[in-house]
């Protein structure tokens, strides 16, 4: 028998008429944002299914770009956010697609930033629960439910016995992996139990044989005193 949580029962707390439409496209531009890790200055948002069908009456186009702004699910200002994007000199745009068979709340992302752009493809999955199935050329499954890191590198053996090291030297036990590989790249998906400190998070940033690390919650905040 399937075990539901509360938040599965009732949904998130939001701004907006619909958890699929509206408060998971927040997690969506949130998690988009995580993932791109860098400045912002253009997204153009291509729409599948049901969020192309009816994202502007169910506020979808304002989710999507409050998430990338930072905004959470109950956040008052979502319904400002297209113009409160535009004050900040955010670009942004919203095309259907037809993005084949997946989930009919998807969305692709094409983020770009000053030297740099990151194709992500991402779907509402109903209660706020969202999944990103897709980084750039790689395929891949992240849902946000732990802390979270999403690292790219040039495929190598021993990297992963290397990244487990470090993890479990920091003390934080490894909740799921996922590794695959296009075109001799490796991008890993790696589900922690609790967050890790930012010392530990340095070690992976300064170490050249990563490409690219993001973190999706995953780094735990340092004190401000």
């Amino acid at each position: 028998m399937n075990q539901h949580d509360i938040f599965d029962i009732l949904g998130p707390v939001m701004i907006g008429p619909s958890s699929s439409h509206t408060a998971g496209a927040v997690r969506l531009g949130n998690t988009g944002a995580a993932i791109f890790g860098l400045p912002i200055r253009q997204v153009d948002f291509f729409l599948h299914g049901s969020f192309a069908k009816t994202y502007k009456g169910h506020g979808t186009d304002r989710a999507l770009v409050a998430g990338l702004l930072g905004m959470d699910t109950d956040d008052e200002r979502i319904p400002q956010a297209l113009s409160i994007a535009k004050e900040k000199g955010l670009k942004f745009s919203f095309s259907e697609a037809d993005l084949g068979l997946v989930h009919p709340n998807t969305v692709k992302m094409v983020i770009q930033g000053e030297a740099s752009t990151a194709h992500i493809i991402g779907s509402s999955l109903g209660g706020g629960k969202i999944e990103i199935i897709r980084i750039n050329d790689t395929d891949v499954s992240l849902r946000g439910d732990y802390p979270t890191l999403v690292m790219q590198y040039p495929d190598r053996q021993g990297m992963i016995s290397h990244i487990s090291a470090v993890i479990s030297s920091a003390g934080i036990n490894i909740a799921a992996m996922k590794v695959t590989r296009d075109r001799q790249m490796a991008t890993m998906v790696l589900e922690l139990d609790a967050k890790i400190h930012p010392r530990t998070f340095e070690i992976f940033k300064s170490d050249p044989a990563f490409v690219h690390i993001a973190d999706i919650g995953a780094v735990e905040e340092e004190d401000a005193f």
